[in-house]
């Protein structure tokens, strides 16, 4: 049974959302590291988040609803139940509700093992309900088919997203490596989603870049044995802390405000 003192952690499999959000102000923003080969200038903070168009500050409410969309690792896999998976654990630590859609095995190319490939699934969401933002996360399950296609199914899927909950924020959650070194159509994917995003002014969290899963820290959050290279207890309670960490930064984004120019006054020689 989920603890009473914990927010509301709704489980969805095949219906979710519309949304009423937050109006967000202009900003222009930057973070350190710049990724060269992207088109555009795209940098990342600390926490993972990556910009290229200035994104407006995520203004949420106090309590916000976040519809959690995704595949195994948004499912839950390797919890220990599933609903303490990241995606569930994000309700207390944003203080709000969250709402999951996972499906394992599913990608924006590749069906899942529970329902179809994310595009279809996103045309079962419920627009009735109300997410305040969105994060779409994943997916490494697409890393074994052809490049081709790719970034139109993702501008498809994303467009219909956009369409069924014109007011909510959408955050787009690279891929998270299973295993290390990262897998080359893994980063592939990572690089793919980062440009895409950007072209939109959407904000993007690259675990890939981040180095969210290190050598160090692998044995820990990966469970290798049962879980089938899935997050572990452990490991989804860190994905969490960093998610929610990324979310706060985009919250506390600075606001770009236009300032009249001061009038200009020449000096005055003496005897003027």
């Amino acid at each position: 049974m989920t603890p009473p003192s914990r927010r509301p952690r709704i489980q969805l499999r095949g219906a979710i959302l519309i949304g009423a959000a937050v109006l967000v102000t202009a900003a222009s923003i930057g973070f350190g590291m710049l990724r060269p080969h992207a088109p555009d200038p795209v940098a990342l903070s600390a926490s993972g988040v990556a910009n290229a168009e200035a994104p407006a500050p995520l203004v949420l409410p106090e309590h916000p609803r976040i519809l959690v969309f995704g595949d195994s690792w948004t499912y839950g896999s390797a919890a220990t139940p599933p609903t303490d998976g990241y995606a569930y654990r994000l309700a207390d630590l944003m203080d709000g509700t969250t709402m999951v859609d996972g499906v394992r095995g599913s990608g924006y190319l590749k069906p899942g093992i529970d329902g179809p490939a994310y595009g279809p699934r996103i045309d079962r969401l419920d627009p009735a309900l109300h997410p305040d933002v969105i994060v779409i996360e994943g997916s490494i399950n697409d890393r074994r088919l052809p490049a081709t296609g790719y970034r139109a199914a993702v501008d498809s899927a994303w467009d219909r997203l956009a369409d069924i909950y014109p007011d909510a924020r959408i955050v787009v959650l690279g891929p998270a490596p299973q295993v290390l070194p990262v897998e080359q159509a893994t980063a592939r994917i990572d690089r793919d989603l980062q440009q895409l995003a950007a072209q939109r002014g959407w904000w993007y969290i690259s675990p890939v870049q981040q180095h969210w899963i290190t050598p160090q820290n692998y044995a820990g959050i990966i469970d290798t044995g049962a879980g089938r290279d899935h997050p572990s207890n452990d490991g989804h309670r860190y994905l969490a802390d960093k998610v929610a960490a990324a979310l706060k930064e985009m919250a506390a984004a600075p606001v770009t405000v236009a300032v009249e120019p001061a009038e200009t006054v020449q000096p005055v020689a003496p005897g003027e």
